[in-house]
């Protein structure tokens, strides 16, 4: 029962993915761990980033940002790498490393629910001060060190790219070419950890199916429904979720 209800969490995950453009695998990640533990949830939903990614490249490739992908890759990518290490520290600690997700998730459904309606984003706030490239560096590698400990970097990542790419084609493309390069490294050490066994990799194909239909779902309700009643209810998911770890 816990394993379909998993399917069904990836199926309404990617249908508000599909919609707002985000927060499919951060909205996922919570009930994830709960349901089937982080050791199945962590390295499924990364796959599924990464397959999400592979189909936007493959129909959009010749519009990625190559100047801003390179930087993203450079500055995330030693992120990942802290968030690989800090991860390891928590062996033995999953309770503790349970709330500290529960406690960023919770923060951002708040600051992205307070932030709806107002005409400057928090990504034009983060990076428009004195220091731009410096603040913005930091947002980046903060940005990997959370995908490296919880495949849950997107929210801080779009807040930085959403200020440099205006153009929705050219945004879409550049962020998910940047999840098939990083994903495949979190991918590289779920597999050096040994944690793709035969039973995770039944779990990973099953899910398939439905993240491809909660994406093609979504894709259709954008285009008949309010965006912002449902960028409302993202917030409203997020912060339930997270505050769900606390129950773990």
């Amino acid at each position: 029962m816990k394993e379909i209800l998993f399917y069904l969490i990836i199926f309404v995950s990617n249908v508000i993915q599909g919609i707002t453009g985000f927060a499919g695998t951060i909205l996922a990640m919570p009930f994830g761990i709960m349901l089937v533990g982080y050791d199945v949830a962590k390295p499924v939903l990364n796959v599924l980033g990464l397959a999400a990614g592979l189909y936007v490249l493959g129909t959009h490739g010749k519009y990625v940002n190559r100047r801003e992908f390179g930087r993203i890759i450079t500055l995330m990518g030693g992120g990942i790498l802290a968030g690989i290490f800090l991860k390891s520290l928590f062996a033995g600690k999953e309770a503790l490393l349970y709330k500290l997700l529960g406690v960023l998730i919770i923060g951002m459904s708040i600051r992205g629910y307070q932030r709806m309606g107002k005409q400057e984003d928090e990504a034009e706030c983060i990076v428009s001060n004195t220091g731009r490239k410096l603040k913005s560096g930091i947002v980046l590698a903060g940005a990997g060190v959370v995908h490296g400990m919880f495949v849950c970097g997107g929210p801080l990542l779009i807040g930085y790219l959403s200020s440099v790419i205006k153009g929705k084609v050219s945004f879409r493309a550049t962020i998910s070419t940047v999840w098939v390069v990083l994903n495949t490294v979190i991918l590289a050490d779920d597999i050096r950890l040994g944690l793709w066994t035969p039973g995770l990799l039944r779990i990973q194909v099953i899910a398939l199916p439905f993240l491809a239909a909660g994406m093609v779902l979504g894709a259709k309700l954008y285009q008949t429904m309010s965006q912002q009643v449902f960028m409302k209810l993202t917030y409203i998911l997020l912060f339930i979720s997270g505050a769900s770890l606390f129950l773990k």
